[in-house]
């Protein structure tokens, strides 16, 4: 499915025809353009042979069925996944995509081991939603939420992730309320200083899990060039001109970021009203391990404790690997590669890690 070739077919049409041809896929969610009944039978013949509609996925359902994993095939035959969480409220929010692979190489993040492809078009992000909007068809629901935090940073792709949000939210698109559009980003501060000054009530996102400069540039080597107080900077510029709430995602994991001597570093970087913390207990990898129940508790209780707004993120979807930083495509000769790449790099992190915990112990 290439949402690119709809506008080179329909540029001779009159203008009407595009919006006819984008709410039959967006909004009635045609799977054949024979379906598009408002359009002539020559035109739905010849938008067949050259603007296919058909999109190639696997899907994997956790076993509380509240989540659905998708790895979508492109047509240059590079994969991306996209993950569905489906609430008992009757939410549906979709976590999409907006790179193949990426290139920040965060040490907790499986897609960062994959390095980096390319940028997603803005249909090829729009097709993720499409592809669940299309599965909860059957439900009679229908996305409610999108969050760009699937693989890659939304901010290095940052003008089709734009057009994808306009698509997203307008009344001819997905007609997604823009409040209920989120961005997350690691902290590249060109995009929040540009998202700051765009007309859209979308929600920003930073990826933190650290306010300590050293450890998150080993846990996040983007911090060596956007440093805290440069990042810290760019968000007060945006809650200034925009007076929206940030969120603040921290993972929590074993020995590394979740001591009260953490709590205590980010509290103190969060005392700004519009500030706002989301813990979320991180998923075991290889290196990493999740902070126990009793740590997180304790450490979520400091920061009440100290006047932050502290929320925690549900668990869900690790029995599939689609929660919050295992996303990564399945194919085994992609892994082999990343691992041996990746082995050394990841060797001499965990050591400096060691370090700084025996020097605070």
């Amino acid at each position: 499915m290439n949402l690119k070739n709809l506008g080179k077919i329909l540029k001779d049409e009159p203008s009407y025809r595009f919006k006819q041809a984008q709410r039959a896929v967006f909004l009635d969610l045609i799977e054949d353009w024979e379906q598009a009944t408002t359009l002539s039978k020559d035109l739905r013949i010849k938008l067949n042979k050259e603007c296919l509609l058909t999109i190639n996925a696997q899907i994997q359902t956790s076993h509380d069925r509240q989540v659905v994993k998708a790895l979508i095939e492109l047509e240059d035959g590079n994969r991306i996944e996209t993950v569905l969480m489906r609430h008992q409220d009757q939410r549906n929010t979709i976590c999409v995509s907006t790179q193949v692979g990426c290139a920040l190489g965060c040490k907790f993040c499986a897609t960062g081991k994959l390095g980096f492809t390319r940028n997603l078009t803005s249909g090829e992000i729009l097709l993720q939603v499409i592809y669940f909007n299309r599965y909860l068809k059957q439900f009679k629901q229908k996305i409610s939420n999108v969050v760009f935090m699937g693989m890659g940073e939304p901010f290095l792709n940052y003008e089709n992730v734009m057009e994808a949000i306009k698509i997203l939210n307008s009344p001819d698109g997905f007609n997604i309320g823009a409040r209920k559009i989120s961005i997350s980003t690691s902290g590249i501060i060109t995009g929040i200083r540009k998202l700051a000054e765009e007309n859209l009530q979308i929600n920003l996102a930073i990826s933190l899990h650290s306010a300590d400069d050293r450890l998150r540039s080993i846990l996040m080597p983007i911090n060596k060039k956007y440093n805290l107080e440069k990042l810290f900077t760019a968000i007060h510029y945006y809650t200034q001109q925009t007076n929206r709430q940030v969120m603040f995602e921290y993972m929590l994991i074993k020995d590394v970021n979740d001591s009260l001597e953490h709590a205590r570093q980010l509290a103190n970087l969060m005392r700004q009203p519009l500030y706002l913390v989301n813990l979320i207990r991180y998923n075991p990898t290889a290196e990493f391990q999740p902070a126990t129940g009793k740590q997180v508790k304790r450490f979520k209780e400091y920061l009440e404790k100290h006047g932050v707004k502290v929320t925690q993120r549900h668990e869900f979807g690790q029995d599939i690997k689609a929660a919050c930083g295992q996303l990564a495509l399945s194919t085994k000769n992609t892994l082999a590669t990343s691992r041996v790449s990746g082995q050394a790099e990841s060797t001499k992190n965990i050591k400096t890690l060691n370090h700084i915990k025996h020097k605070k112990n």
